[in-house]
């Protein structure tokens, strides 16, 4: 049987994607002589406001810094509890640590990879403050369920670094449900700055105090005092704040990032579909994520869980028999309960979570693809699952 051809470049699980107006709109601030956070700032605010249907956005240097800060405005302290999925990015559970709050790991549902109602409540305890909920690989949570079933007193916050475009099951878009919501805008995301992050939310007074935190708890930022003659003196800081505030440079990149939404949109859910109707028929696929390809999902990732039984070797081997043919699979994520340091933290067993450990993986998608790009992953996905029972039968 004849490899198939090799392309001479990588293809990454996701990229940036940028164009001219992108990189002409950071030159025009680099001439501006303001790169700080300013005009450009605010105004992306202001638009990322509208995009996800919350009266409030604070811009923040990164998704963790997003989530931490959230943390603080709802009043999570030391010695608080605070549950969150172990299948996912670390900084979700590590904002709670840097206040003295415990990460409680819970479950999620086999179908979706995302935290359910159900898989929360059994973890909480009198000393539970928070539930940070993880819309996983872009798909939206249902929080109005989730609310109905948590006492008042648990505050709920929304990790939505996957979901910026994803719908709730009512057809509004994440961020409008009245929790903090936390996006992020890192290089692979759907909407991509290189870095940064954003808070979106209903309450003004919380809005005011996290915009203030991400400047050292400063009454004012460098903006206003530039722009405001009379704002010479500030008062005294009250508490104390943080350096983790977001920049023009960032913003300008992002106002032309989210202006191009609806064109990265209708991409992302080409390719989903390319890949979900080519892989149908492959027995050694357990599943796909649900939801994948339906206005409920965002698309960041496309996650598979294989059968181990059939497909014949370890989930690694298969990656790096992709990547040696310039396929950038990737694993999102190697739960966080399994490693020794949260391990120590929270020594538990979640079935579904440890089932899917090993059997998960990321293929590339991205609104910088084309289907050429999907069909290409495809075509060699089914070439190293064909040589695979071909050397089975041989033995």
């Amino acid at each position: 049987m004849t490899t198939p051809a090799i392309r001479p470049d990588y293809l990454p699980f996701g990229r940036p994607h940028f164009s001219e107006a992108e990189i002409e709109a950071v030159a025009k601030v680099l001439r501006s002589g303001w790169i700080g956070m300013g005009s450009e700032t605010v105004a992306f605010e202001q638009e990322l406001a509208r995009a996800v249907g919350a009266p409030h956005v604070v811009t923040v240097d990164t998704c963790t810094s997003a989530i931490f800060l959230s943390l603080v405005a709802e009043g999570v302290a030391a010695g608080d509890e605070v549950i969150t999925p172990s299948l996912t990015w670390c900084a979700t559970a590590n904002a709670s640590i840097y206040l003295g709050a415990k990460p409680v790991f819970c479950d999620v549902d086999p179908e979706t990879f995302c935290v359910t109602a159900e898989t929360i409540t059994r973890r909480v305890t009198e000393r539970t403050r928070a539930v940070v909920i993880v819309h996983y690989g872009g798909y939206a949570i249902d929080v109005r369920a989730l609310r109905a079933a948590l006492p008042a007193r648990v505050k709920i916050i929304e990790d939505a670094a996957h979901a910026f475009g994803s719908r709730y099951p009512d057809g509004t878009p994440v961020g409008s449900s009245g929790n903090l919501t936390c996006f992020s805008f890192y290089a692979n995301k759907n909407l991509s700055t290189g870095e940064g992050g954003a808070v979106a939310l209903f309450d003004g007074e919380k809005a005011a105090r996290i915009a203030s935190l991400r400047q050292n708890a400063q009454a004012a930022d460098a903006w206003k005092r530039f722009t405001h003659a009379n704002t010479v003196l500030l008062p005294g800081i009250r508490e104390l704040g943080y350096k983790m505030n977001y920049t023009d440079l960032q913003a300008a990149i992002g106002r032309h990032q989210l202006a191009r939404q609806p064109e990265f949109a209708v991409r992302r859910r080409a390719i989903a579909q390319r890949y979900a109707q080519a892989l149908r028929s492959l027995p050694e696929i357990e599943r796909v994520q649900a939801g994948v390809t339906d206005e409920r999902h965002a698309r960041h990732l496309f996650v598979v869980s294989w059968n181990l039984a059939k497909l014949g070797r370890a989930r690694n081997d298969l990656l790096l028999e992709l990547r040696g043919r310039n396929v950038g699979a990737s694993v999102h994520y190697l739960p966080l309960h399994l490693m020794p340091y949260y391990r120590d933290i929270d020594p538990v067993e979640l079935q579904v979570t440890d089932h899917l450990a090993s059997r998960i993986m990321t293929l590339p998608i991205g609104s910088a693809m084309s289907e050429a790009d999907a069909d290409y992953v495809v075509t060699h996905l089914r070439d190293l699952l064909a040589t695979k029972q071909e050397k089975a039968h041989e033995h």
